[in-house]
């Protein structure tokens, strides 16, 4: 099977001749390519080029155009810190919208513009261009309680449920209408599976997220799967209060990051759901040796049962050694993915 085809089939509830590893890498696949975070980030083509040789290096299943959480809001105006070798960041003192009357005058930024969301777009491109059917593409948008988290402030957005839900009400219509247009053109430019990173989702609690968050998650996933594409929830952090709205979604997959044990993700999530993660990133896998990284992830394994891809509970950290992510692959390579039991 080729990295793609595993996948695909393990979404589908289906066996492979092994698990899939997916672990997410960005600064690391920069350094593996050796170019400063910043050319990363801002030129498509180097991106790629690090993408193709991590996953060459390490034997991954999929390659990824997942970089910052800042593309779509840096289109739409905001004020954005860069840095020569580390991941651009939103100045949260001077959101866009840290005057709420911002945003009934704000237009919403096509993808197309020839800026930081359409650099991904020809990034997709590319890689699928290079890549065929060999391995996996994925694209990547903000999701949106973290967009709005972006655009607002994060402090701001947590006031403002309390405060003024009709205002949230307003900003997430904006922000998922932004993201379904950029989810749109990733898929047609050749995304097979499209990563929403709702990371601001972690922060709340059942009651916020049921009635604020999940409604434009569904709706973000629903119009993905409508346009012929498939989803990868991201939610860093501990989820575990919303782990049963998580599972309700229909993500065709879903990433559990290390505070939240694997079996408590598995039985809030139910068996049909395909999961990913859990590892530390830094305790298991940086801090960790291939001998611990192989017992961790047989654990992980007996408490996912099926449907479960090898992955970190997040990025993999730069300076992680190249011999404990490689021990990740070669655990997957060794244990036959198997399908669902009926």
């Amino acid at each position: 099977m080729t990295g793609r085809e595993r996948i695909l089939a393990v979404l589908a509830g289906q066996g492979a001749d092994h698990l899939p590893c997916m672990p997410i890498t960005m600064t690391f696949a920069s350094d593996i390519l050796g170019a400063k975070y910043l050319q990363y980030v801002r030129d498509h083509r180097v991106m790629v080029d690090a993408q193709i040789k991590t996953a060459e290096l390490f034997g991954f299943d999929y390659v990824s155009t997942i970089s910052d959480p800042t593309r779509e809001a840096a289109d739409l105006g905001a004020n954005i810190h860069w840095y020569e070798d580390r991941p651009p960041a939103i100045n949260e003192e001077l959101a866009l919208l840290a005057d709420k009357s911002v945003l009934s005058r704000l237009q919403a930024s096509g993808p197309i513009t020839g800026r930081r969301m359409e650099d991904r777009i020809r990034g997709i491109e590319r890689l699928r261009e290079l890549c065929g059917s060999e391995l996996l593409v994925e694209g990547w948008v903000e999701g949106p309680c973290a967009e709005a988290a972006d655009l607002r402030g994060i402090n701001r957005l947590m006031m403002d449920f309390s405060d003024d839900p009709s205002f949230v009400h307003e900003l997430f219509d904006f922000t998922l209408a932004t993201a379904i247009d950029f989810a749109a053109a990733q898929i047609n430019a050749g995304a097979d599976l499209i990563g929403v990173g709702d990371a601001a989702a972690s922060l709340v609690g059942p009651r916020i997220y049921n009635e604020f968050v999940w409604p434009w998650e569904k709706k973000l996933v629903d119009s993905i799967h409508a346009n012929g594409g498939r989803v990868r929830l991201h939610i860093c952090g501990n989820t575990r209060r919303i782990l049963d709205g998580m599972g309700t979604l229909g993500c065709d997959l879903v990433d559990i990051d290390y505070p939240v044990p694997m079996d408590q993700a598995r039985a809030q999530t139910g068996p049909q759901q395909t999961l990913a993660g859990n590892l530390d990133p830094v305790r298991d896998v940086r801090n960790g040796s291939p001998e611990t990284i192989g017992q961790s992830l047989a654990e992980v394994l007996r408490q996912a049962g099926s449907r479960w891809i090898v992955a970190a509970g997040c990025e993999i950290v730069r300076d992680t050694p190249h011999e404990n992510v490689r021990a990740m692959t070669s655990f997957a390579q060794s244990h036959a993915a198997h399908g669902m039991i009926q």
